[in-house]
C-alpha cells in the first residue's frame, strides 16, 4: 500500500502520542509496582551497631563471651552495641562486671557485689545463686535493662530477668544501684566488697559508668562457670 506525504505525517503525530501515552500509563503504575521502603516509626528502636566482635576479648572468659552472646541472639535484644557481662566465677576484690563494646572488642572492667545469700559465710566468693524471694542472693542469666528511679541509694536502674533463673528479678527488686559496701575502700580494709541483698551494688562512679552504657534495653548476662 502506498502511503502519501500527508498520511505519513498524520500517522507520525499518532505514533508520538501514543508513546507519550503509553510512558505516562508506564509512570503512573510503577510506583506501586516498585517495593517502597517502610516509613520511619519515631517510636522504633534505632538501628544498632553490628555485632563484630568475633572471639572473646582480653580479660573476659571465652566460654562466657559466648554464653552471653548466644543470650543475645537467644532473647532477640534489638540494643547489640554494648553489653554487661558480670564473672561471678570472680572475687568480689576482682574487676567483675565487663563494660564491652561488641563492634570495636573494647572492655571497661568495674568492681560489682553480690548478695550475701549467695555468701553466706563472706568468704569474698560467690557460692550459689537463687531465684527465690527473701533469699538475698545474686541470680544468675540474661537480665535487660528497665527504667531509672530514685531509691535508697539515689539514682539506680532497673533490670528485668529474661531466664527461668532470674524471673523474680523485677519482683524481688534487684536493681543497678552504688553503695558504700562497694567503694573500692573496702578491699584494703576487708580483702573484699561488702553484700548486697542481691543487687548489682557498684561504686559510684562504675554505677554510672554502667548506667549511661546499658541503659535504654540493653543485656547483661550474670553467672559463674564451674
Amino acid at each position: 500500500m502506498t502511503l502519501n506525504r500527508r498520511e505519513m505525517v498524520r500517522l507520525g503525530a499518532c505514533g508520538i502520542t501514543a508513546a507519550i501515552i503509553s510512558t505516562a500509563a508506564s509512570s503512573s503504575v510503577l510506583p506501586s509496582l516498585v517495593a517502597q521502603p517502610p516509613a520511619t516509626d519515631p517510636l522504633a528502636p534505632q538501628p544498632q551497631a553490628q555485632v563484630l566482635t568475633p572471639s572473646a576479648p582480653a580479660g573476659i572468659d571465652p566460654q562466657l563471651f559466648a554464653r552471653a552472646k548466644a543470650a543475645l541472639d537467644q532473647h532477640r535484644i534489638a540494643a547489640r552495641d554494648t553489653i554487661g557481662i558480670v564473672d561471678f566465677s570472680k572475687p568480689s576484690s576482682e574487676p567483675r562486671f565487663h563494660l564491652v563494646d561488641l563492634a570495636s572488642g573494647g572492655v571497661e572492667s568495674h568492681l560489682v557485689c553480690h548478695g550475701r545469700g549467695s555468701d553466706p559465710a563472706h568468704s569474698g566468693y560467690l557460692e550459689r545463686f537463687s531465684n527465690d524471694f527473701g533469699s538475698y542472693a545474686s541470680s544468675n542469666g540474661t537480665y535487660v535493662t528497665g527504667d531509672y528511679y530514685q531509691g535508697k541509694y539515689g539514682l539506680s536502674l532497673r533490670v528485668n530477668g529474661l531466664d527461668w533463673s532470674n524471673s523474680n528479678a523485677e519482683a524481688r527488686a534487684i536493681v543497678i544501684h552504688n553503695a558504700w559496701y562497694a567503694e573500692p575502700e573496702m578491699i584494703p580494709l576487708h580483702g573484699q566488697l561488702g553484700r548486697s541483698e542481691g543487687c548489682f551494688a557498684m561504686p559510684r562512679a562504675s554505677q554510672y559508668a554502667a548506667m549511661r552504657k546499658l541503659a535504654g534495653g540493653r543485656m547483661i548476662y550474670a553467672d559463674k562457670l564451674a
